[in-house]
């Protein structure tokens, strides 16, 4: 069987859809990636074969970005959801999907849910597609409704095809209700975690608790990452634990300053093996590093800076398995930049959780739920011999 993945740029978007390839590449099954440009060298580094797409104009796409700290939050969301996602990237890699689909003639597709270039494709040739969840799933179906009118113009019924076509999700049912007719869920295999190669050697014979900061691949360059960066820092620097901070790669961290003893630095962590050894967990939302922490029973403080990060501080907080702190860098009704208001709010949050236990008692009880259901396998199977038999379509 041959298999395409594609995803938007962003590391946070393809990670969930590595799963699925380890499991198509295990049974025998052709894989190939196409993707934007940002994403090259990663599947470069994973050996996957892949093509490259077009990435949207910069200039179209910076705009977007200087204007989220500004805008407000339904704003931003239409921002996001519809211009970048639904216009900018459908436009940017339309024309190598629609080149891969035709020479090299997927059995099935297997999207990003706001990658929507190759799902136009796929209904235009009849090819089976499924989309693999980034974020909860209300939160995807609400991202598609604002892209529709984009959509529409591509594909009339492509929003309805959507809604109806098979949504594979990590998130269990308590805590994400979802509204896809046929949502199914799974669960990854857990790898043994280890501490992360990245802590000082004198750290690991310390029983201070570990706090692992990130704010994710794609913020770093922009000013909210940057400002959030410096947040933290100061935040926590008064506090008896460990600070690791993984800024990105597009983080400039020299921004930072001298660093107190006990934050360290580093471009880039491995994320499971942080989550996993963290006592808590601050970041911006991100959907990987939200279920990724909630995988691990670790509890979080959220800080959100943009897109989907508000709705999953929320769903954090509801939960019970963390609390959310949203930067007061702005006026009341957008998003801001995170600043000096928000280092004391910040500390708060990050003390209450390390005295509370409540907080990881109920990230413990998520991430037991979490690890029940079908393997990444087991879906796998049974979805690819639905589209075999043209179950769905």
């Amino acid at each position: 069987m041959r298999v395409l993945f594609t995803s938007p740029a962003g590391t946070g978007h393809f990670t969930p859809l590595t799963p699925f390839v380890d499991a198509c590449t295990a049974r025998g099954d052709e894989v190939l990636a196409v993707v934007p440009p940002p994403l090259a060298q990663l599947l470069t580094e994973r050996g996957m074969p892949f093509r490259t797409g077009a990435a949207p104009d910069p200039a179209a796409t910076a705009a977007i970005r200087d204007r989220l700290p500004h805008a407000s939050r339904e704003e931003a969301a239409v921002l996001v959801n519809r211009e970048l996602f639904g216009r900018l990237n459908t436009e940017a890699m339309l024309p190598a999907l629609e080149e891969a689909c035709r020479d090299w003639q997927p059995d099935l597709v297997l999207h990003d849910p706001c990658e929507y270039a190759s799902a136009v494709v796929a209904e235009r040739l009849g090819i089976p597609h499924a989309q693999v969840a980034t974020s909860p799933a209300r939160i995807e179906a609400y991202s598609l409704d604002l892209a529709a009118p984009v959509l529409a113009c591509y594909e009339p019924q492509l929003v309805d095809r959507l809604k109806a076509t098979p949504y594979l999700t990590r998130f269990p049912a308590s805590l994400d209700p979802s509204p896809y007719a046929a949502t199914r869920r799974f669960r990854d295999t857990p790898r043994p975690a280890t501490a992360p190669a990245a802590l000082p050697n004198e750290w690991r014979t310390d029983d201070r608790p570990l706090v692992y900061v990130t704010f994710g691949t794609v913020s770093g360059g922009m000013p909210a990452g940057a400002a959030a960066c410096r947040t933290a820092v100061e935040a926590l620097s008064g506090l008896p634990v460990h600070v690791l901070l993984s800024g990105g790669r597009a983080t400039d961290l020299s921004d930072l300053g001298p660093l107190p003893d006990n934050v360290h630095v580093e471009e880039w962590v491995p994320g499971p093996d942080a989550l996993a050894a963290a006592s808590v967990v601050v970041c911006h939302g991100g959907s990987g590093t939200t279920y990724g922490a909630l995988a691990a029973g670790t509890p979080l403080v959220v800080m959100p800076l943009f897109a989907d990060q508000p709705a999953n501080a929320r769903l954090v907080e509801d939960s019970g398995a963390g609390l959310a702190v949203f930067p007061t860098g702005g006026p009341a009704d957008t998003m801001g930049l995170p600043g000096p208001a928000d280092v004391p709010r910040l500390r708060a949050a990050v003390e209450t959780l390390l005295a509370e236990p409540s907080y990881r008692e109920a990230a413990g009880r998520i991430a037991t739920e979490m690890r029940t259901g079908p393997t990444v396998h087991e879906t796998l199977a049974a979805l690819t011999a639905d589209a075999g038999a043209n179950l769905w379509g």
